[in-house]
Formats: structure tokens, sequence, C-alpha cells
């Protein structure tokens, strides 16, 4: 589904539908007049995602694979989250689909295997240094196990370029490893294009989608990865992780596994017993979206699960531009130095995370004078030491980071504009 309604691309008829949503997250409301601008760190949760947390961990917090009826419950609650995952996905296959506790211990499992595998012939790896360092220090653990390594480096506009990582593909290329948008700056990047220019040299291609999540459609058939990593906790859910993979490609990964355990998958990804209830969750925001997409102009003619969790999401992706857009304005309208894409014109090509830094000022003691504001944001290196060395940034200071997504609004906008206007 695409959003081609007139109505649903005005921002003023988007803001009233996406005031609709944010209504249904205790948290957010609970805490007003408090604008929580960290979701980079971990989104909220809407009610329905916790009262099936709730229902799981007071009807059937049991051990599944039972043949008693709670955890035969708990079963077929795992199996629906595969199906519902899978569409959130586009997946082919709900055993595609694995659960786990993080995207990092995910992206650790699947570099271990590759590294076992490696040969001689075919054992360079493409990392950037635009991703978080859990897509970039879980490579380069590779080295004692023959893998080299080439960076594929940001501009300095704060993107990738696919025309940059063509250059470094050849037949010795192993895997190409990169995010869908920098959890940093905001930038997305073209994975469509990746995935076609590694896969003509016989590449895999591994994305970090942890960040992209909430923000717009994932689809794995059309951007032809081979492997995908996300965390629930940035979509909504409780903390949880979860790993896609070709079928074909996860059947052959060499994997820690115990004796009983079948080796196919997804069992022979999910080491150990995974939090159920988290996973009830995740499963619960699939619903979310799904009624959030049902509830858009023309969401009447999403006629599949898969069609209303795109047209949810799109508009979701179409509110969220208007919002990249007006916190850009504030922060020029300041003068801040800000990282990556900064003209409000081109607000298509991120995500409403963005990385700044006001003149002289210590980027914590910005932070902390919006917290004296009720204004929750971050400060620090995020977790991407490479990036900050790029940016020209300390370590220990880095950048101030502001992070949005669908249940924020224009009036927390505004509030934080005000907020800049002042201490500038």
């Amino acid at each position: 589904m695409s959003l081609a309604s007139d109505t649903l691309a005005k921002p003023a008829s988007l803001a009233s539908l996406m005031a609709k949503a944010r209504a249904q997250f205790p948290a957010i409301v609970n805490a007003e007049p408090f604008i929580f601008f960290d979701n980079a760190a971990g989104a909220q949760l809407p009610q329905n995602v916790l009262d099936e947390v709730n229902r799981h961990l007071v009807g059937h917090n049991v051990q599944r694979g039972g043949r008693y009826a709670k955890s035969v419950e708990v079963d077929r609650v795992v199996a629906e989250a595969r199906v519902k995952v899978a569409a959130l996905l586009n997946a082919s296959n709900p055993h595609e689909v694995c659960f786990g506790m993080n995207a990092t211990s995910f992206i650790r499992l699947v570099s271990l295997a590759i590294g076992q595998t490696l040969k001689p012939e075919r054992s360079e790896i493409i990392i950037t240094d635009l991703d978080h360092d859990a897509d970039v220090a879980t490579w380069l653990a590779l080295k004692p196990m023959g893998a080299t390594f080439k960076w594929w480096k940001m501009r300095d506009d704060g993107k990738l370029h696919v025309e940059d990582l063509i250059p470094l593909l050849s037949e010795q290329t192993r895997l190409v490893a990169c995010t869908v948008v920098s959890h940093a700056l905001g930038s997305l990047v073209d994975v469509t294009a990746v995935g076609k220019a590694a896969h003509a040299v016989g590449a895999e291609v591994f994305l970090d989608c942890v960040h992209f999540g909430p923000h717009a459609p994932i689809d794995v058939q059309a951007w032809d990865c081979d492997y995908l990593v996300c965390s629930g906790y940035k979509i909504f859910s409780p903390h949880m992780g979860f790993m896609w993979g070709k079928f074909e490609k996860l059947v052959a990964l060499p994997t820690f596994r115990e004796e009983f355990i079948p080796d196919e998958p997804p069992f022979k990804i999910e080491a150990g017993t995974f939090i159920y209830e988290n996973v009830a969750g995740m499963s619960a925001v699939v619903d979310y979206l799904e009624d959030l997409g049902a509830g858009l102009p023309g969401g009447d003619k999403a006629t599949t699960l898969r069609a209303r969790l795109v047209h949810g999401l799109n508009g979701i992706r179409a509110y969220e531009q208007t919002l990249s857009e007006k916190t850009l304005t504030a922060l020029n309208a300041v003068g801040a130095t800000i990282y990556g894409v900064g003209d409000p014109a081109r607000s298509i090509e991120r995500v409403p995370t963005i990385c700044f830094n006001l003149g002289d000022m210590d980027p914590k003691d910005v932070v902390e004078k919006a917290a004296a504001a009720d204004i929750g944001i971050r400060d620090g290196h995020m977790y991407a030491p490479r990036l900050m060395a790029r940016l020209g940034l300390s370590m220990d200071r880095g950048a101030v980071r502001t992070s949005l997504v669908h249940y924020n609004t224009y009036d927390e906008v505004e509030r934080f504009a005000e907020f800049l206007r002042k201490l500038a």
C-alpha cells in the first residue's frame, strides 16, 4: 500500500491521527508535560502491549513444550508471534524469524558462524564508520579467524553512498554489514542498492535494522538482504530481539545448540530460553501497527495483515518527515551544528533522529538544561567510536541527540525550539 491519499498527505491531518495513537501510550500521556525525545534509546509501549505481557505472566508464565494447557498456550503464542513478525518483515516463511535477547547477541551469533566458514579466497568483510559499534566490533573480532576488512566510509554529508561501496566489492568479499538508518545521525541507507551490488560479486548482506523498525516499513524481500536484526524495544515492545535470515542461509549456518534441539531454523538459532512474555508483547506491537494502518485514510482498502502494516508505517513515515523538518528548522534557527542531513527540505533522506552541538557548549550541559526544562534528550558518543572520530568529536563529549517517533507532537517540537532559543 502507498500513501496516495491526499488526506493522509496533509501534515495537519496526520497530526490529528497520530494524536489518537499517542493516547494509547500511558507512559507518554501520564508523564506530560515531560517531553520524551530519547526514543532512539528505546521507545515506550502502547496499552495493548502492556496488557498482553500482563496476560501472559498472569495466565501462562510457564515453560513451553509441555502437554498441559498453559504450556501449550505458550507454544501457540510464540508460533503466532513468528507469523506476525514475518508479516512485519515481509518474510516468506515464519521459520525465518528467530527470537532472542537482543540484536547484538544475534550479530555475534552470525559473525561467529561466518568466521567458522571463511575461506582464504573469500575472506573480506566490508563494514562502515557510520554504524553502531555492535555492527562493527562483532565483525572485527573475526580477524584471528582469518577475516580481512574494508571500510565503507561515510561522506561529509553524513551518508553512505553506494557509489563508494562498489569499488570495495570483489570476488574476495564474503559479506557487507551495514545499517539501514543511522542510530545517531538519522541518515537512511539505500539498502536495496547495497544488496544488488553485493550479490553481483557473490557476497552476502547483513543489515542492522534496529533503528529503522519504528520509522517505516521493513521489506526483506524487496531489499534482498541475507540476514537482518531488530530490537523489539525500539519498536514499542519490551526488551527483546529478533533476527531474520533467508531460510537456506540459516540452514547452512553453523551454530551452537544442545543435542536435543532440532538442527533447523529457527530452533538452531535460539540458544537457551528467551523471554516469552516479551515475545508476546512484540506480537501485540504488530497488532497495534495493524490497527493504526486500518484506521488511517485508505486503510479499508488494505485487505491483508501485511498491507495494513505497510499502510500504517507509511503513515508514520509521512508524519515523521514533518517532525524532522520542524526539528531541523528549530536547530538551524539557533545556529546548531547538525551532523548529517541538516536541510529541512531534504528530510526525506532521514528519520527524526538528529545529532547536534551548540557552539562551544558541552553536550552534557545542554542535556542537563533540557532535563531541567522537562525535556528528555541524550548526549555522548552514541556507541559509535568510529563515527565520533569521523565527525571530529571526542568520545568523552560526543554530541547531543534528539530522537522522535510518531507519538511525539508538533507542540513538543515547538517547546523544544523555545528551549533552544532561550539556551542560545
